[in-house]
């Protein structure tokens, strides 16, 4: 008894200590965007909790900046991000689960190898590719909201999350469908899919984070500010302001409540599928 309370209390403290260094960023980012200007934000020791408390930096961040314009860009570029990787996962991930055709294995693991594979290194032809379609934001929002999201549209994790996923679902409960009158679309759609809720989100989850945060691709594609997305807009603060890290602070919090926000819309299916590419496939 003793043996098991001594191994669940230093379990307990290590997973403390663990979560504490995990969010201690959060928590300076959030004391230094609190801090008035008569508070030194460098000072040794460091201040956690203000002794200048003020939201002056969360309304001069909002009001010098266009940050809605920035917020929707985001918005509609992880959007697009999520829905696409959702489809084309799902629609890639099904046939490797359930069809039988020649070259089935290499077809998945060529798509697994491309996982090792960093962007900075397709990056370039990307770009060129990216160029030759005009699909830049210096021919029109539109092109350059494609630009944005079709790099991203797809990934190799996505699949082989999706596929995990479609090997849990029966077999007999597909059977059953086309029995009872459903064309292949109508049992992948009405039948498949909401068997594999969880998967979705976890996949949406993982999108969403990926997106919203993207900086490199963002910050080569974008010429004009009003189609900078957060973390771009973010960026841009340091030459606007002399580097005030006040706001940038300010702003950094403010671009992670939509994450936040998304998190825990999907924690429910989240928490029941995050551990679905983990079955032997």
């Amino acid at each position: 008894m003793l043996k098991k309370l001594t191994e669940k209390t230093l379990i307990h403290t290590i997973l403390i200590i663990t979560s504490l260094l995990s969010i201690f960023p959060f928590i300076w980012l959030t004391s230094t965007s609190l801090k008035g200007l008569n508070e030194d934000i460098f000072a040794y020791p460091p201040k956690l909790i203000p002794s200048d408390f003020t939201w002056a930096n969360y309304i001069n961040v909002w009001g010098k900046v266009d940050f809605m314009a920035y917020f929707w860009n985001s918005v509609i570029v992880a959007l697009l991000t999520v829905i696409l990787n959702l489809v084309l996962s799902s629609l890639a991930g099904y046939p490797l689960a359930r069809m039988s055709f020649k070259g089935k294995k290499f077809v998945f693991f060529a798509i697994l190898a491309t996982i090792m594979i960093p962007f900075q290194a397709i990056m370039l032809p990307v770009y060129i590719i990216t160029l030759k379609l005009h699909l830049t934001d210096s021919v029109n929002n539109i092109a350059g909201y494609i630009g944005l999201v079709m790099p991203f549209a797809v990934s190799a994790f996505g699949i082989f999350l999706m596929r995990q996923a479609f090997l849990k679902v029966p077999k007999e409960v597909e059977e059953a469908s086309i029995v009872d009158g459903c064309n292949v679309c109508q049992m992948f759609v009405k039948v498949v899919l909401p068997m594999v809720k969880p998967s979705l989100a976890v996949l949406a989850v993982f999108t969403f984070i990926g997106s919203w945060g993207e900086f490199l691709w963002p910050s080569i594609m974008l010429t004009k500010d009003a189609m900078y997305t957060l973390p771009v807009g973010i960026n841009n603060l340091q030459g606007m302001f002399s580097s005030n890290w006040r706001y940038i602070a300010a702003g950094s919090i403010l671009s992670t409540i939509p994450i936040i926000i998304f998190f825990l819309m999907m924690q429910r299916y989240f928490i029941s599928g995050e551990n679905d590419g983990a079955v032997k496939g």
